[in-house]
């Protein structure tokens, strides 16, 4: 279940620029995890190092705005779309 809520996630950061604005403005994990929850999306660091890792880098560029994916946005700390 929790993966597949990552890969909802991915989704809608991908196709919801607004979404993935808001989801960029909270400057810490803690704050970035509630508001991912607050949108019902509940998984875990691992689920979403799965999910990314299915992805080329055009698509990971797309989801974190033309950076490097492994530039550090801290949504969640891991990386630029890591939220748990």
């Amino acid at each position: 279940m929790s993966l597949e809520s990552a890969k909802k996630f991915i989704e809608r950061l991908k196709a919801d620029e607004n979404f993935r604005k808001k989801a960029s403005e909270f400057k810490d994990a803690e704050a970035r995890t509630n508001f991912v929850k607050s949108q019902g999306f509940d998984f875990t660091k691992e689920d979403i190092e799965l999910v990314k890792s299915e992805l080329s880098n055009e698509e990971l560029e797309s989801i974190v705005g033309g950076t490097s994916g492994d530039a550090c946005w801290t949504p969640i700390s891991y990386d630029r779309i890591c939220f748990i």
